[in-house]
């Protein structure tokens, strides 16, 4: 999988099929993502577990990278970890990919359509799976779809993806998938992203519908298919290890048109691996004794390599944010009544009492780029600059204006918030305390959550006490909830009584939760087992290819996505509803700058900053770039 939307292998990190699945949907990279601010780009990867597979150091003619974590499936249909996308990218090929200027590029099918509702599918010919499966064609997709993703008992990681989509064949090496409602920027989605699997494969499973046969299938685990479809032939994957391939002599893009010319004798490798270390001093060694060609180096490591004359450093944007989530429902604000996060002004306060640049020197060693609103600067639908405040900097930065916000917020409190002196007090006279966490063993967010803390003490009187969390404990007692309210439903699955629990007054209006769920259960009443007041636990993704999909957490109060609680002020729904029916480039770039400018001004979550992906190399390897699209032709990479 090449999706450049995803940086690494980031334990905290979700990929927008793997959040699918946690709300019960499914779907193979990039919608909601957990950070620790780290990772890279390439299979580069910096993070924890796992043991090492054994390897020695490469002899220039294969290509090793190093990763954190081992695999738990390499079935291009469950898969819902970046790592693994990494893994199965060596030997499979999706359906298209965006190169350096942000381009599309076909490769197993281009796309087209008129207006955006009407796609139409060419699938490249000369695809070949393994034997006795034969040619790939347009059949193979359309059944793929239909009778797996389609299906209510697959479960495949991309049911939502095409949930609601019309498919059909309308030629041997073509078909059509007609939308719900036209979006014009579906393939920046990366929802008809689509692995090639053999419709004879399949269909066993199918016809007795057996999800964990298909899941356990050992053709599927092992990529026993995969024919000349991918750079790579995967030769062995140690399920605790890593993964062991082979040239591909007949891989199909060596023939393609509309490629740069290196495509002709890709891949340049007689094979490659992905070497599992898991402690970063291990991963580190082997980029340094030439064992890996690749490997993430942290920020205050990119100076000492840069001065290597055996390893060279990129600096590889993305999209991936470092913020503040703030606990505005009923289980938020422990230091006493009422929940000042709610308040616009009070989050604007945050904001400005925290100094983006300081942070992104001290914390990142200037490898960051200051985080005003829900896009990086490098989006095209990132508004202008003078729309969009810039909190956390120059004359918006500093107790003075931070504490000038947050009375504008006591003034809007039913509760007596003040100061006292240099701290900030509660209505008995007591100063605030609140709590952040952050991930235990995370050093990055650590650094961060300690910053934060001192900051809000420093600029707001605020005590912010640090702790330490298990990231998955967090995710499972914290951020989300497991036990929480249903509207009744008839045998349709149609909504007939939603409980009162379930209702709440937002902007003077009665807005009802039809589909609560784990990320969000229901109004602010409803919450998660455990209290808590800030997090830096979770970094999420911003989408700058298809911003559309943040309306999973920023589309009114029921928003798919928000464990904290936001209400909008404004009305991002109208917004979303705007950039969604777009018929024009301009309509829909009109639509979601006012939303970013809209969402700068709220801080939803205390936006501050994107982190770049610190990502070496090995000198004399030719392919990488800084930038966001950075693996996109990872086949073609070479030494020279």
């Amino acid at each position: 999988m090449r999706d450049t939307d995803d940086s690494g292998d980031d334990p905290g990190r979700l990929g927008r099929r793997q959040w699918l699945s946690v709300l019960g949907s499914g779907g193979a990279t990039a919608l909601a993502g957990c950070s620790s601010s780290g990772g890279g780009s390439g299979d580069a990867t910096d993070d924890s577990n796992g043991e090492a597979f054994d390897g020695g150091e490469t002899d220039g003619d294969v290509y090793a990278t190093a990763a954190a974590a081992s695999f738990e499936t390499l079935n291009p249909i469950y898969n819902d970890e970046n790592g693994a996308g990494n893994a199965i990218a060596r030997a499979l090929d999706q359906g298209y990919t965006f190169d350096e200027d942000n381009e599309y590029v076909p490769l197993l099918y281009d796309m087209s359509t008129d207006g955006g509702e009407v796609w139409t599918f060419e699938v490249r010919e000369g695809l070949q799976f393994s034997e006795p499966y034969g040619e790939v064609t347009a059949s193979d997709f359309v059944y793929l779809i239909r009778e797996v993703h389609q299906s209510d008992w697959a479960d495949s990681v991309a049911s939502a993806s095409w949930r609601g989509v019309e498919v059909e064949a309308t030629g041997e090496y073509e078909f059509q998938a007609t939308l719900a409602s036209p979006s014009l920027l579906w393939p920046e989605s990366f929802d008809p992203l689509l692995y090639p699997i053999p419709q004879d494969l399949l269909e066993p499973y199918v016809e007795e519908e057996d999800r964990e046969g298909l899941r356990e299938d050992e053709e599927l685990l092992e990529l026993q298919f995969s024919g000349n479809l991918g750079p790579y032939v995967l030769d062995e994957w140690e399920r605790d290890g890593g993964t062991r391939y082979s040239r591909n002599d007949d891989y199909y893009l060596r023939d393609a048109d509309g490629l740069p010319d290196a495509f002709g004798d890709a891949p340049y490798f007689e094979g490659s691996e992905i070497r599992v270390l898991g402690e970063q001093a291990s991963r580190l060694g082997a980029l340094e004794t030439g064992a890996v060609d690749s490997a993430a180096v942290p920020p205050e490591r990119v100076r000492e390599y840069r001065e290597s004359e055996e390893i060279y450093v990129n600096r590889i944007p993305q999209p991936y944010n470092e913020k503040v989530s703030v606990n505005m429902r009923d289980n938020g604000w422990t230091t006493g009544p009422g929940n000042m996060f709610r308040h616009v002004e009070f989050r604007q306060a945050m904001a400005a009492a925290i100094g983006k640049e300081d942070l992104i020197e001290d914390v990142f060693r200037g490898f960051a780029e200051t985080h005003f609103t829900w896009q990086p600067r490098f989006s095209e639908f990132y508004p202008p600059e003078e729309e969009v405040p810039r909190f956390g900097v120059g004359d918006r930065y500093g107790g003075e204006f931070a504490r000038e916000l947050a009375r504008e917020a006591f003034d809007r409190s039913a509760y007596d918030y003040g100061f006292d002196g240099e701290e900030m007090v509660d209505p008995d006279g007591n100063r605030v305390e609140l709590d952040i966490y952050h991930s235990v063993g995370q050093e990055t967010e650590r650094l961060t959550a300690e910053f934060v803390a001192e900051e809000l003490g420093a600029n707001l009187g605020i005590d912010a006490s640090v702790e330490a969390v298990d990231g998955a404990r967090f995710t499972e007692e914290y951020w989300t909830a497991s036990d929480f309210p249903t509207p009744e439903t008839n045998d349709e699955g149609e909504v007939t009584e939603v409980p009162d629990v379930l209702v709440d007054e937002v902007d003077g209006e009665e807005v009802e939760w039809t589909s609560p769920g784990p990320t969000n259960p229901g109004p602010r009443t409803v919450t998660a087992a455990e209290d808590w007041d800030m997090e830096v636990v979770f970094g999420l993704n911003t989408y700058p290819r298809n911003p559309i999909i943040n309306d999973a957490f920023f589309d009114g109060a029921t928003a798919s996505y928000n464990p904290v609680g936001y209400y909008p002020e404004f009305d991002a729904r109208a917004l979303f509803g705007d950039a969604r029916q777009a018929t024009s480039e301009e309509e829909l770039t009109d639509a979601l700058v006012e939303l970013f400018a809209n969402l700068a001004e709220e801080q939803p979550y205390i936006m501050l900053a994107f982190p770049d992906s610190t990502v070496g190399y090995r000198e004399g390897l030719v392919g990488p770039v800084e930038n966001f699209s950075n693996g996109w032709d990872l086949p073609a990479w070479r030494y020279e």
